[in-house]
């Protein structure tokens, strides 16, 4: 068995059976392109790598064979690579994925010139209907040159999508890799929230004790992460509103930051979204914040909480559908969907999502998805169960 087989679909299933053909050109952002090979087959994709001669000066055929796991293509012969990738037939490739692609690739292609292996599969692959993915990287200035620019609205105009870049030290550089697979899944994705606005509100709200303490609750934001993931990997449009949280989130979904709930209250009049998704872990309670430091040296402190706002009822006044969640600890499965029943009943919303804080665990997670009278459970990774919850949600819209 090849090595790439032992890590094939590690991160889930989304791209298991589809074809992608990965152009490679050069820019020096080609030595990204063993790791973004890799995580495409984590994903499940079947990927084949077609070479530039720049490219070759980069990085390596022998290296793109082992992270592929198939033959590179470095130069159009007798096998007609193009043809049998990207042309009009039954098996062709699912997409064609140019990263990096430089001023002098993207301005060929626009000008239907196939001079290279990667621009030959680029001109075939347009003419096939195939989708096509470019993830531009030069410098800042070639990017900015408006021939250059006119070249990438021409790609643009025709149904070619763009990554990236990203401006840092003068230089238009590649998107990252978990960008560019964000894009090739919303791609490749099912589109059913297309057209859609979705607001995913995660982590966890932070009350003040002092100017230095903080009344908090458990949570570490992955499962709103994974939420946004999934709702913009379906064609929506997607904001993430989050508060304190222990995951990276993505640099590709639109995100304001949050502390306490009052803040979060005052962002309220901006939810015009069609759904709202709420897995945030909100204080019910908090204290009356002390002036300055409490002195360290005290034998105890009494804390008075006072009841703060609910933001789901808030929401709900805003007229938007509405998926909440309930956490509950050791209780049952049918306590457990009780509560959570009488919950979205009491707040309004259109559905809710119960677990049991015993069933959580990093990466992977329980749930049940109610709605109505229905009580639907779903478990596996948190990417799994974020999928799902979508589309259950779906039918709401």
């Amino acid at each position: 068995m090849h090595p790439s087989q032992s890590i094939r679909g590690a991160k889930g299933l989304r791209l298991s059976g589809r074809k992608i053909v990965l152009g490679i050109t050069g820019s020096i952002a080609a030595v990204e392109c063993v790791e973004l090979a890799r995580e495409l087959i984590r994903h499940g994709a079947e990927v084949h790598a077609v070479m530039s001669k720049e490219a070759l000066k980069i990085i390596t055929p022998c290296s793109m064979e082992f992270a592929t796991g198939n033959p590179v293509t470095t130069d159009i012969d007798g096998r007609v690579q193009h043809v049998t990738l990207l042309g009009d037939t039954p098996d062709k490739a699912d997409l064609l994925l140019i990263a990096p692609c430089t001023a002098n690739t993207l301005s060929k292609m626009a000008c239907g010139i196939d001079d290279t292996p990667v621009t030959t599969m680029a001109t075939i692959a347009i003419g096939s209907k195939v989708p096509v993915l470019i993830a531009p990287a030069m410098h800042a200035s070639m990017y900015e040159n408006p021939l250059v620019q006119r070249n990438l609205r021409t790609l643009q105009e025709i149904g070619i999508g763009t990554v990236g870049p990203r401006f840092e030290g003068g230089k238009a550089k590649i998107a990252d890799n978990d960008h560019i697979v964000g894009e090739v899944l919303r791609k490749l994705g099912d589109h059913t929230y297309d057209g859609k606005k979705v607001l995913v509100i995660g982590g966890s709200s932070e009350e003040a004790i002092d100017d230095m303490r903080i009344v908090t609750n458990k949570g570490t934001g992955e499962t709103a992460v994974e939420l946004a993931r999934a709702a913009y990997e379906k064609g929506a449009e997607v904001d993430l509103w989050m508060g304190r949280c222990t995951v990276p989130i993505p640099n590709f979904i639109s995100t304001r930051r949050f502390t306490t709930v009052q803040e979060l209250v005052e962002m309220i009049d901006c939810a015009d979204h069609d759904l709202v998704i709420l897995p945030a872990a909100l204080s019910d309670f908090g204290p009356v914040p002390s002036k300055g430091k409490v002195p360290s040296e005290k034998d105890g402190l009494k804390l008075e909480l006072k009841a703060l706002p609910k933001v789901l009822p808030l929401l709900r006044r805003k007229g938007v559908k509405i998926v909440g969640f309930k956490a509950e600890s050791g209780v049952g499965n049918a306590k457990l969907a009780k509560k959570a029943a009488d919950r979205c009943r009491q707040s309004g919303a259109d559905a809710m999502v119960a677990n049991d804080l015993k069933d959580v665990r990093a990466g992977c997670t329980k749930v049940m998805f109610i709605r109505g009278e229905k009580v639907i459970p779903i478990e596996g990774s948190k990417s799994k169960v974020a999928n799902e919850i979508l589309n259950l949600s779906r039918c709401m819209l």
